[in-house]
């Protein structure tokens, strides 16, 4: 393995941060690298909200179900697919933009998603412990709201950052086998898809939610505590409502 991949290979999320400051010198240094990140037609379809004072975090706070990373983080990222800001730039220029549309929506979805990721990248290379809250695209709209979002600008990433106290979760990863399929999809047997998530089914941690919430597997878990039918399709109904609201749905 090669030695520059082991900060990689051990990577965890840090939800617990110290009173250290993110000073804004260092946050301006990695949002403007991360700007060299891959993107559509070098179109950069994305924003980033910065959310740093104790109020500002307080506001977001309920959309993110309280979790306590979102007020005792220094910094929280909201990032936003955005094609308002290059729609205004082509009408501007006398162009007529044509990105009121799903497939606009899902192009700076992909930038905004790749950027967030790069910021990540960065800031954990330099210390710094980082967390994403999934709780964004099931309250997107309340997040819009608070923050002023307008036509064309959506959130779809939300990251915690900070210098970490502790040294954050450990969580187990499916092997390389389950995801990589050569020239391909291959398709498993039964037995071989057992086989794959056998180290989710073993992890102690994993054992423990199983227990704790009467359930016989872990899938179960995932099927009908945390990820249920019923939560999924009302939040995908809140986003497609809040796409339709923002302009990308016409």
């Amino acid at each position: 393995m090669h030695k520059e991949l082991e900060k990689f290979r051990n990577r965890r999320t840090v939800r617990r941060y110290s009173d250290r400051e993110v000073s804004d010198e260092l946050l301006d240094d990695i949002l403007e690298t991360a700007m060299r990140a891959p993107t559509c037609g070098n179109m950069q379809l994305y924003s980033v909200v910065v959310s740093r004072t104790a109020s500002e975090k307080a506001d977001l706070a309920p959309a993110h179900f309280n979790q306590p990373m979102v007020t005792g983080a220094p910094v929280v990222l909201t990032v936003c697919a955005d094609y308002a800001r290059f729609t205004r730039w082509c009408r501007l220029s006398n162009a007529d933009p044509g990105y009121d549309n799903l497939l606009s929506f899902m192009s700076a979805m992909s930038d905004a998603t790749i950027y967030a990721q790069q910021i990540v990248a960065i800031a954990e290379s330099l210390g710094l412990g980082t967390c994403y809250l999934g709780t964004v695209t099931y309250n997107a709209d309340k997040i819009s709201e608070i923050l002023h979002l307008p036509e064309l600008c959506v959130p779809v990433a939300c990251i915690t950052m900070g210098w970490p106290d502790g040294e954050g979760e450990e969580t187990e990863r499916l092997p390389l086998r389950a995801v990589r399929h050569d020239g391909a999809y291959r398709r498993d047997s039964d037995e071989e898809v057992i086989e794959l998530f056998k180290a989710k089914d073993e992890y102690a941690p994993n054992r423990k939610y199983v227990e704790e919430n009467g359930k016989e597997t872990l899938a179960q878990v995932f099927t009908d505590v945390r990820y249920p039918r019923a939560m999924n399709e009302e939040f995908s109904g809140t986003f497609l409502n809040l796409l339709r609201a923002k302009g990308f749905m016409k």
